[in-house]
């Protein structure tokens, strides 16, 4: 008989009594594992050798999985700096205890704080359930377990893979045993022939081809799997909403995602004091104060947060500092883009009728739930415009959602300090049923246009990327398809709506 010398080399290695892995035979004969696996479905198909397979599971961590295991798990880390801080006796403000932990693990340690009952968070302090064990939390354990190859806890490994710290696998392992005809086949000799796996160049000049044996194509080998990339959902959805805001007429604003504040509230004419311009709310930058501002601006816009605009005007009577306005955050709202191409800043002034928008992210110090983020897509349009009025505003909506498949968007009145009138959006969740806002809307005041140099009228919205994203597509939880816990295989597999 002659066989493949691959072929020849697994019989010979293979065994009558004992079962033994291709794994195990490929290290022995130094054969490609790929090979020997093509070899053995030969062998198989000729009755040579009994081929088995099972499948494995491998649980192996992640490089975030690695660094847990050395630093701890967040939520656990921050549990410890709140007990350490009291907060066992009395809430502790979050702002003390978010040092203890790296920027990116901010969010996740206060997600899993909530969900693990470690304790309670709320109004921007926080505090700790003296009976939690920290030293016992079943995640740690397994993510200990994992490391040192050992069983842990399935609830607790399902919970770690959810949050992309350990990735699990499957492997097929095929093993071997020598059938009779195979032990026959050996005793009676077996010749080694010279196969040739593809045909090449070299083969076809000199002529070769015709002289040597080809190896049978197996079509029930198992190949490498492949995960091609692809655009994100959340992505995909970005780049829809331009087409549509470019299809209406609109213009793209582009702009720095950290700025000073006076283009992100200032001149938008939120108080200094308002909750909102808080650290509790807002992303400050350790760097230098930002010096290129228009002063003729700023000295407007001041006297609009003192004394108002126009005759019946009163302003706030609140305290007003430029060193604050000129404090460089990462910005809450793409509204910094508005004021700076309402102002003629960005682009030279501009002249009615003009629609401008931007998708693009904020940064807010949010809690994180199914809704929020602690940095998220922003829908920010704005039409300049003769007046304008909210009949507009609402028809405007009504354009730009239908054309995702939303009709049944509803309005609710609502107070801004930088517009007036203003009101909320809603849609109905596909999924849940529920009502969800997915934006705010107005038309900015006077007080905000006239320092700006605007004396026509200015309608303006911040609409949610995520949550049209989730009543399009029906997610319940954003964070399945953003962020650290997102799930993959969904990502890859969603089908995609046009």
């Amino acid at each position: 008989m002659k066989l493949p010398a691959t072929q020849v080399a697994l019989l010979e290695a293979a065994s009558a009594t004992d079962t033994r892995t291709l794994a195990s035979l490929a290290e022995e004969t130094g054969e490609k594992p790929e090979s020997l696996t093509r070899a053995a479905f030969e062998l198989a198909d000729e009755g040579l050798v009994a081929l088995e397979e099972r499948t494995n599971e491998r649980l192996s961590l992640t490089d975030e999985g690695r660094r847990y295991r050395e630093v701890g798990l967040p939520e656990l880390r921050l549990y410890r700096a709140a007990r350490d801080a009291d907060a066992t006796d009395e809430p502790v403000e979050l702002g003390r205890l978010l040092g203890s932990l790296e920027l990116e693990s901010v969010d996740i340690a206060l997600s899993n704080f909530a969900r693990k009952g470690l304790g309670d968070i709320g109004d921007g302090k926080l505090s700790v359930d003296p009976d939690a064990d920290p030293n016992a939390d079943p995640e740690a354990a397994a993510l200990a377990a994992v490391a040192a190859g050992e069983d842990a806890d399935a609830d607790a490994i399902d919970r770690l893979v959810e949050r992309g710290l350990v990735d699990r696998t499957e492997q097929t392992e095929r093993a071997v045993t020598l059938t009779d005809d195979g032990v026959t086949a050996l005793m009676e000799g077996i010749e080694r022939a010279e196969t040739v796996g593809q045909l090449t160049p070299e083969l076809l000049t000199s002529g070769e081809w015709a002289d040597v044996e080809f190896a049978d194509y197996n079509v029930e080998a198992d190949a490498d799997p492949v995960t091609g990339g692809r655009t994100h959902i959340l992505r995909q959805t970005a780049e829809a909403v331009k087409d549509t805001l470019v299809g209406m007429g609109f213009k793209e604003m582009e702009g720095p995602h950290a700025d000073a504040d006076f283009w992100i509230n200032d001149a938008l004419f939120m108080p200094q004091d308002h909750p909102a311009r808080t650290h509790w709310d807002r992303f400050t930058l350790d760097t230098e104060p930002m010096a290129d501002l228009p002063e003729e601006l700023v000295a407007r816009v001041e006297d609009a947060h003192r004394n108002g605009v126009g005759a019946d005007g009163d302003g706030y009577h609140s305290p007003w500092s430029e060193s604050f306005a000129r404090e460089v955050a990462l910005r809450g709202h793409t509204t910094s883009l508005s004021m700076r191409y309402l102002s003629g800043e960005a682009i030279g002034e501009l002249e009615p009728p003009q629609r401008y928008f931007s998708v693009e992210k904020v940064y807010r110090n949010d809690t994180l739930d199914p809704t929020h983020l602690l940095e998220f897509f922003q829908i920010e349009g704005w039409v300049m415009a003769e007046e304008l009025s909210v009949r507009d505003l609402m028809g405007t909506f009504e354009e730009f959602y239908s054309q995702f498949g939303i009709t049944d968007i509803e309005f609710k009145p609502h107070y801004n300090p930088y517009t007036e009138p203003s009101f909320e959006l809603f849609g109905t969740h596909p999924e849940t049923g529920e009502t969800v806002e997915i934006g705010n809307s107005g038309i900015f005041r006077e007080e905000v246009l006239r320092p700006l140099g605007v004396e026509a009228d200015v309608m303006a919205w911040g609409l949610a990327l995520e949550r049209l994203l989730m009543l399009m597509y029906g997610f319940e939880d954003i964070r399945d398809v953003h962020g650290t816990l997102c799930d993959l295989d969904l990502l890859r597999n969603v089908e995609v709506l046009a």
